[in-house]
């Protein structure tokens, strides 16, 4: 397979390219800070939100606001 090299890519891919490199950048250094503060994250993982870090709500029931499955009749 070819991969292209930066000199073939056309100045958008490059730009979209920078821009996601700037938002791993910034998302990889917040998860970084939370957890030596010792602070929770919310991330998405087998579709679904889940609460990491050591201070992470233990409770399992959503929130009061949060949208909820219908149940079956």
């Amino acid at each position: 397979m070819n991969n292209p090299t930066p000199a073939t890519l056309s100045p958008p891919l490059i730009e979209t390219q920078q821009l996601l490199a700037a938002l791993q950048a910034a998302v990889t250094s917040t998860l970084e800070r939370k957890r030596r503060l010792g602070h929770y994250a919310v991330v998405w993982q087998d579709g679904r939100p889940v609460a990491i870090g050591e201070d992470r709500p233990l409770d399992a029931s959503p929130a009061p606001n949060a949208p909820q499955e219908p149940s079956p009749c």
